[in-house]
């Protein structure tokens, strides 16, 4: 989804969260560093996380809040505010969310990007990242024919623990975030202040994701249905996706599952589904090719028999029989035309 091959590090802004006794550090000065090496560390310790980040936020205003004070600052950089300044009104909101929910403090980086591409098109972005640990590391000098080394604590190749950025993507920007479950309601709800951005990738993400859940939970309580073919469903609705650029949910309903009776029973499950989870799944949508990616990893295509076989499913199911010999042992028998 993101990409930062082509991106560059514009300015940068590190300041230090504390907690509890703890004293927070606010920094007044920001780095620029133009250097080929330079950059090309910093693309891959600040973009490289978001690459396998599927979903889409947005800034959500919320209620009885007279606007929300991060997007506002965001909007402010973007508009050709000086970083360092709103750098620390975002510091200080979230060392505000840090205390009142009882977090672990850390170094946290406001980063402003330029050429980060999202969907092919190319946008300015804001980053924040919060750092809550430091990994420990090696550092060798030659000096005087003789090589000093000492153990020293710092970032280089960690992952942040808790991240997000803003790409200005027109009048609503978009939002990637990396957090945990256990961290959501501090980051996401606490500081950020972020909802589900209603757009084809989350469409896409959250129609597979019903899908699956329709195959894998209700058919096998409405029916019974073998592994066998609730695979090659998970397979065929993947499929669909791959295949086409527009999502139409009453075609797709009819190619899968083909039954009027199980389509009828797709349906139902679909106006539950969301009605419980407060989703509005659309009926039509056009198809986010790096959503089908990135879902399609957690269609599982393996049909495990005891503690002996995984069988791997990914094309033919007419060509895999289930039966039951005379002995009353099961088995399946797999029809193919040449060994690899």
């Amino acid at each position: 989804m993101v990409q930062g091959k082509e991106a560059r590090v514009l300015e940068l802004v590190v300041h230090h969260i504390g907690n509890g006794a703890e004293e927070s550090v606010f920094n007044d000065y920001s780095a620029v560093l133009n250097g080929d090496e330079e950059q090309a560390f910093l693309r891959r310790f600040f973009l490289k996380p978001f690459a396998l980040v599927a979903q889409t936020l947005e800034f959500d205003p919320g209620e009885g809040r007279k606007g929300n004070p991060l997007q506002a600052l965001c909007r402010k950089i973007e508009g050709g505010d000086e970083l360092v300044g709103h750098s620390i009104g975002i510091a200080k909101l979230l060392e505000k969310a840090t205390r009142e929910q009882d977090q672990r403090g850390g170094d946290v980086f406001i980063v402003k990007f330029t050429d980060v591409e999202v969907a092919g098109q190319a946008y300015e972005a804001l980053g924040m990242y919060k750092f809550e640990d430091k990994e420990v590391f090696l550092e060798s000098k030659a000096r005087n024919a003789q090589i000093a080394m000492r153990l020293r604590r710092g970032l280089g190749s960690r992952r942040p623990d808790l991240a997000c950025l803003v790409v200005f993507t027109g009048d609503d920007p978009t939002l990637f975030v990396i957090d945990d479950p256990a961290r959501t309601e501090h980051w996401r709800n606490g500081f950020i202040h972020a909802r589900p951005k209603k757009d084809h990738v989350n469409s896409t993400r959250n129609v597979l994701e019903m899908t699956k859940s329709f195959i894998t939970q209700q058919l096998p309580h409405d029916y019974e249905i073998p592994k066998a073919d609730q695979i090659d469903l998970l397979n065929r609705s993947v499929q669909y996706f791959k295949d086409n650029t527009e999502f139409d949910r009453g075609s797709f309903a009819r190619e899968v599952f083909e039954s009027d009776e199980v389509v009828e029973s797709f349906q139902r499950f679909g106006d539950r589904y969301q009605e419980e989870r407060a989703l509005d799944l659309e009926d039509g949508f056009t198809i986010s090719a790096d959503a089908v990616k990135r879902q399609a990893r957690v269609f599982k295509s393996v049909l495990k028999l005891d503690k002996n076989f995984h069988i791997y499913i990914h094309g033919d199911r007419n060509k895999i029989e289930r039966g039951v010999d005379e002995q009353g042992r099961k088995f399946y028998k797999i029809y193919y035309e040449q060994e690899l």
